[in-house]
């Protein structure tokens, strides 16, 4: 077997123009993927990433062993279509805030993009920085000491680079989320001039003036590397990939903004530039994720383990397509193209080698229920719609929460307690939207679904 490196394949390093914080397996399946793909030579790469692990080092230690080397193994009902991806030039981990400043302050350095989920942002509900976080109290304190480590917070480590690239004079650059929330443009803003607001306010004036933070949507479906798709990409590569990923033939990324440092041609990949990315966030969110969501509690409710199995289920599979039905009411503009749509997402759910977990698509639900069925309930009910659909996925939430021993959450002290009120069904509604629990008919509505999960 021969070991993966840039010298056994021959592979050139693009020099580092981009910047990733969230290293993990979809942004080697989307943001990497895209970037490769879009090179004019080659041969003769302009565009490499130097990306760092949000928290602990996880997979970063072997992708350095690679040269940030690894296989991307396109996995469809007809087979595996191994590929080789070199744009990751650099792998770092998160505890490397000296070379992450260091690339900040370069003006080669055009855009850094993040992954981190929405709790990784910091944010109140109205936008505003959290800085009781014990993560963001912990940054503010060491940078006004005159610190870099360590540092935990996306924000704080990016508002050090950005305060090195002001010093160094390089001039404005964009901080791109690739989070599945919506309106992540907006709350990237939010979370990073809120730290520099906090910092520096002078500093905050400057990144306000020069830094731009361009919304995306983005959509491809990676599950959890595992040791036979490891086995898999040696015998099928001949080469030692300890941390190849899986993904499906499916990829979209629809951007909204201005890159004052340039970018990488990623329309040559299939990325999208759009003038309103509003209503392809919500299509994104209320079709795709929702009923991942919805299949997610109730398909382990039903004691499945992956989509293609809950949606193989007639029953659920009625469900989603009712979800469906009253999000499509709010997704009229033109151009979104919502039959192909729903019809893509049926194959992609049925793809039965895409082993996409329920439990991993579940975790953080108090948070993700609130951007996918939340939005399109309260939309129903202004309009004094039933909202069946939406409801039935809180529901099966609420259920599930109910039934598990362990909550999966970053809210999860919220949850347990709302979960042990006098009324939990109430409580943990509540704890997504407090204006749906007042509404009485939206409490029947779901306290109907929970008896009816409940049996």
């Amino acid at each position: 077997m021969t070991a993966l490196n840039r010298t056994t394949v021959q592979a050139p390093a693009a020099p580092v123009r981009l910047v990733h914080v969230g290293l993990g397996a979809f942004h080697r399946a989307h943001q990497v993927f895209y970037t490769q793909k879009a090179e004019a030579d080659p041969a003769d790469p302009q565009w490499g990433y130097a990306s760092f692990s949000g928290r602990s080092a996880g997979i970063t230690p072997q992708l350095a062993a690679q040269d940030g080397l690894y296989t991307l193994v396109t996995r469809s009902g007809d087979g595996d279509s191994p590929e080789l991806m070199t744009a990751l030039v650099e792998a770092r981990a998160a505890d490397e805030i000296e070379r992450f400043v260091e690339l900040l302050a370069d003006p080669a350095v055009a855009v850094v993009t993040i992954t981190v989920t929405e709790a990784g942002y910091h944010l109140t509900g109205g936008l505003t920085l959290d800085e009781q976080s014990p993560d963001i109290a912990a940054d503010l304190a060491a940078l006004r000491a005159g610190g870099l480590s360590p540092l935990k917070s996306a924000a704080g480590r990016i508002v050090a680079g950005l305060q090195a690239r002001r010093a160094a004079g390089a001039g404005g650059m964009a901080v791109m989320s690739c989070d599945n929330i919506a309106a992540n443009g907006e709350t990237t803003r939010a979370s990073i001039l809120g730290f520099a607001a906090a910092l520096d306010a002078e500093l905050a004036d400057w990144i306000a003036g020069n830094v731009t933070f361009p919304s995306t949507s983005i959509d491809r479906i990676t599950p959890a590397t595992t040791e036979e798709l490891v086995a898999d990409v040696a015998r099928q590569t001949g080469y030692e990939d300890a941390v190849p990923v899986v993904t499906e033939p499916f990829s979209s990324w629809v951007i909204q903004g201005e890159f004052p440092a340039g970018r990488p041609a990623w329309e040559n990949a299939g990325a999208e530039f759009v003038e309103d990315i509003d209503t392809f966030e919500r299509r994104k969110l209320w079709l795709l994720n929702g009923a991942h969501s919805l299949l997610a509690y109730a398909g382990q409710l039903k004691g499945y383990e992956t989509v293609d199995e809950a949606i193989g289920d007639i029953e659920l599979r009625e469900r989603v397509e009712h979800l469906w039905e009253d999000a499509a009411e709010y997704l009229k503009t033109p151009g979104l193209g919502i039959s192909d749509y729903k019809k893509a997402l049926i194959e992609r759910f049925q793809n039965p080698r895409i082993r996409h977990s329920l439990a991993q698509i579940g975790i953080d639900g108090g948070t993700k229920q609130r951007m996918r069925a939340v939005p399109i309930l309260k939309a129903q009910r202004s309009d004094n719609a039933m909202g069946h659909g939406a409801a039935y996925s809180i529901a099966a939430w609420i259920t599930f929460l109910l039934k598990t021993d362990t909550i999966a959450d970053t809210r999860a002290e919220e949850l347990d307690r709302a979960r042990r009120a006098e009324d939990p069904v109430a409580a943990l509604l509540a704890a997504l939207d407090e204006d749906l629990a007042a509404d009485t008919y939206t409490l029947a509505l779901v306290r109907t679904f929970v008896t009816e999960l409940s049996r």
